[in-house]
């Protein structure tokens, strides 16, 4: 980071214990940037009013706090709401498909899983804050399979009008069941150069600027459209 300032961090696990045990393993990490604070309770309730009060730049939330094993889910959809620039990581035990793709539904911005090696845990960190996306194949794997058995996606403007071509709609659609771009030109008969072009078009539009963000803005606005059927 070159402009040498801090990245605060909130630490929220199912115990004091845990989260303190994770907070230090950050500050021994080479990143000597890195802030590290816990909350003062580890409840959904606790820790999601102490990021609204100190607004770290990443929340490591674990999925399982000290009032319930899914209450980290709960923490990142009432940050969604707020809409704070807080970034948050969930913290997973397993890579079940269904527990990875609930958390970037809720708004995660990555997942780590307790089984990565904790050196790990502070190039996530990094990454979150630089506005990348943190996940592992398996992971992907999972959220392209989501995406895949999703309804199609309708990307539309405030006034519901499409704000993607139907050719575009078409590339979405293969890019999210994990065409590669050589793919997709054989699919649709386009040279690949088209193909980039018309990524290029996509990213501009939808705000997005990677093939990962593009599958997870898919699965977004696939669970939006189920959920106002």
């Amino acid at each position: 980071m070159a402009d040498g300032k801090s990245i605060r961090v909130l630490v929220a696990d199912n115990s004091r214990m845990t989260a303190q045990l994770i907070a230090d393993s950050l500050r021994r990490s080479r990143n000597p940037r890195l802030e590290v604070f816990l909350p003062t309770a580890f409840t959904s309730t606790e820790t999601t009013k102490e990021i609204a009060e100190r607004r770290p730049d990443v929340a490591l939330v674990s999925a399982a706090l000290s009032d319930g094993p899914f209450a980290g889910y709960s923490v990142l959809r009432s940050l969604q709401q707020t809409r704070l620039s807080t970034r948050a990581v969930l913290l997973l035990e397993d890579c079940e498909r269904d527990l990875v793709t609930d958390a970037f539904r809720a708004g995660a911005r990555g997942v780590f899983m307790r089984s990565e090696p904790s050196s790990r845990l502070s190039r996530c960190i990094q990454c979150i804050h630089q506005g990348q996306i943190w996940a592992g194949a398996r992971e992907l794997e999972h959220l392209v399979g989501a995406v895949a058995s999703a309804r199609p996606l309708r990307v539309v403007n405030a006034k519901g009008r499409n704000l993607l071509s139907k050719r575009e709609d078409e590339v979405v659609t293969l890019v999210a069941d994990g065409l590669t771009n050589r793919e997709v030109s054989e699919r649709l008969r386009l040279s690949e150069h088209t193909v980039k072009s018309y990524l290029f078009n996509i990213f501009e539009k939808l705000g997005v600027s990677s093939r990962v963000e593009l599958v997870l803005y898919a699965l977004s606005e696939s669970r939006m459209e189920a959920d106002r059927s």
